[in-house]
């Protein structure tokens, strides 16, 4: 990447590093964001309140400038950027004050998030793209990101990879 535009990226890390990418970021004078919702953890002998991530393995990162964008990837535990297609993810200034708000909130008592899983042999229809509203079936789930499908046309099989956040759920 030449030249990163400033904003907000989604970063990829290593499970349970969260916390601490978190903090050597900020150590780093690179505002970081890791969104945590206080959970009551319900076991057979006690109760406790815990602090839950909200986007395991997700650290949102404050880019001002590409020498940012690639110090974040030079912290222990940071992996990569999340990207779909060929385009890094970024999330707007409002949406980062949305959950900042939602999180802020005493009025909510139950707050996940949910990540649909995929099948192989699901049918699904496309809701975003140059193949929008295109029906198709599931036929390998790689990654997170990415999934291959197979759709029906003119009695022929297509098969693309396209990213997994294209269809509905």
């Amino acid at each position: 990447m030449k030249s990163t535009p400033p904003g907000w990226y989604v970063l990829y890390v290593k499970c349970h590093h969260e916390k601490k990418v978190f903090e050597v970021l900020n150590d780093l004078s690179i505002k970081a964001f890791l969104p945590t919702i206080q959970v009551l953890s319900k076991r057979t002998d006690r109760r406790k309140m815990l602090q839950k991530l909200l986007f395991p393995s997700y650290v949102f990162v404050k880019i001002n400038s590409s020498q940012d964008f690639y110090k974040t990837l030079s912290v222990n535990g940071a992996c990569m950027y999340i990207r779909f297609g060929m385009e890094y993810a970024k999330v707007s200034d409002k949406e980062i004050k949305n959950i900042e708000l939602l999180l802020q909130s005493n009025e909510l008592t139950e707050v996940e998030t949910i990540t649909e899983n995929f099948k192989v042999g699901d049918f699904k229809t496309i809701s975003y793209g140059a193949l929008n509203g295109l029906e198709c079936q599931v036929l390998n789930v790689s990654n997170t990101n990415k999934i291959i499908v197979r759709i029906d046309s003119l009695q022929k099989n297509i098969i693309a990879t396209i990213p997994s956040v294209y269809l509905q759920a």
